[in-house]
């Protein structure tokens, strides 16, 4: 009987086994696309040079001191390192072979040339929401705006069997929606422009990509405003923590204006509450600040009816008791000393710092995060400010990695976190080490990175 039973187990398991593998490799069959009259017109070449910065296809696809879209970009994932593609024209080694179809295959679908599922580092999720207008100019632009790029593979940096591909396909058609699935519902957003603005922010943006938490299966919580999880922010793969962007007063953007929002978008920086850095300075750099005026106001009038989200563990209302205090020469802890000594010159003792230059530490909503990842991460290495068209200034902020202990990072933190009229949660010495240990580890990666760069041009294994 035992035997029969253990026969019977193996049995089932190996009709598991095919079923899950049938599922997996049974090919994706995708809607032809017919193929634009106009397909070399500069006009139509030009709209898909903008609607490329609006994706940010060169921020992943450029390897530093690569030449543009020769991919070998490294992209941390929690299975290892990955390398971006050449999505150059080149025939060799980029998509110079590439039908329309082909195209719109990888980029709304998230499947290859060769028929593998591309890793969702390729944000197709989002894109399966771009029309088919915008793809073929898209198209249009990578045929006939890039120059080739020929390049070499860099090896993978994910080994097996993690690195075999049929999984993908798994988590490609349980999590990744199709392109007819998303199209734009004209009752949700009736408004023109905020209709305008769910369509970047949603689609070619892909901002909740950083943006909204993920569950364990990795996929978005939610593609859009219909989940509750959409755009609340949480941490990211390089370690820092992507602010929430939806309508909270302390740790969103409740007390932000439409203006604001644009100003950041357009200049990594606004007048009243906050700069930005991290990940984010090259989303700007490269993409947010030569969107046009109409769209970046559409973008902001669709985040401002993004409603908060029903728990947030902290508050901001303005208090001048520590500005008063350290006004006296009061400073009543260490954290208090900590800040005067490190922080005050530019950030102020009254925590509103310098409009445009150095932000408002009271009421910021990085500071205010559920986790003070970011903020370990600044205290630690520092961060500069960009050069956009309109703010060409680098300013900067050094990191104090090398002059405090991992107890004066926390106190310090802490310290911030609730001055002002801040409340939000303290930071204990062991989140610091944790921190410390990653910008020691990624501080290394990126030099090893930059010794590769200097030697070959790169085309990647493809996510």
């Amino acid at each position: 009987m035992m035997k029969k039973f253990l026969w019977a187990c193996v049995g089932v398991a190996i009709l598991v086994v095919a079923a899950v593998l049938a599922l997996a490799l049974w090919p994706t069959h995708t809607r032809p696309i017919a193929v634009a009259a106009d397909s070399h017109s500069p006009a139509l070449v030009e709209r898909g040079r903008y609607l490329a910065q609006a994706g940010d296809c060169v921020a992943c696809h450029t390897a530093p001191g690569g030449r543009p879209f020769a991919g070998g970009l490294p992209l941390a994932s929690p299975i290892g390192a990955m390398y971006s593609t050449n999505i150059s024209p080149d025939r060799d080694t980029g998509i110079g072979t590439y039908t329309l179809d082909d195209f719109d295959r990888a980029v709304r679908h998230g499947i290859r040339g060769d028929g593998a599922t591309l890793y969702p580092a390729m944000p197709y999720p989002s894109y399966a929401r771009m029309s088919e207008d915008d793809l073929r100019a898209l198209y249009a632009f990578f045929m006939h705006g890039v120059a080739p790029a020929p390049a070499q593979p860099h090896p993978s940096g994910i080994a097996w069997p993690l690195s075999m591909r049929w999984p993908m396909a798994l988590w490609r058609k349980a999590f990744a929606p199709k392109p007819d699935e998303v199209a734009p519902d004209p009752r949700r957003h009736a408004d023109a422009s905020v209709a305008r603005g769910a369509y970047l922010v949603q689609g070619l943006g892909h901002c909740g990509s950083c943006h909204t938490p993920r569950a364990w299966t990795m996929q978005e919580k939610a593609l859009d405003e219909s989940g509750a999880d959409y755009l609340a922010g949480g941490p990211i793969i390089d370690g820092w923590v992507a602010v929430n962007l939806r309508g909270n007063p302390a740790d969103g953007l409740g007390a932000w204006s439409a203006a604001d929002i644009v100003a950041t978008l357009r200049s990594a920086r606004n007048a009243s509450h906050a700069v930005v850095g991290g990940a984010m300075n090259e989303a700007i750099v490269h993409s947010t600040q030569h969107l046009s005026d109409a769209d970046l106001n559409a973008i902001a009038a669709y985040l401002k009816t993004l409603a908060p989200t029903a728990k947030s563990p902290s508050s901001f209302n303005a208090d001048p008791a520590t500005a008063q205090a350290l006004s006296k020469g009061v400073e009543a802890t260490r954290g208090a000393e900590l800040y005067v000594d490190n922080c005050a010159g530019c950030h102020r003792s009254d925590g509103l710092g310098y409009a445009h230059a150095f932000p408002r530490i009271a009421g910021n909503p990085t500071v205010l995060a559920r986790d003070p990842s970011s903020v370990i991460r600044l205290i630690l290495e520092g961060s500069q400010l960009p050069a956009t068209r309109s703010a060409p200034s680098e300013l900067a902020m050094p990191g104090f990695a090398g002059r405090l202990s991992d107890g004066e990072v926390a106190q310090l933190a802490t310290f911030v976190r609730r001055s002002w009229g801040n409340q939000a949660p303290a930071v204990e010495a062991e989140q610091v080490g944790t921190i410390r240990a990653a910008v020691d580890l990624e501080r290394a990666e990126r030099a090893a990175a930059a010794s590769f760069a200097a030697t070959r041009t790169h085309s990647g294994d493809g996510p």
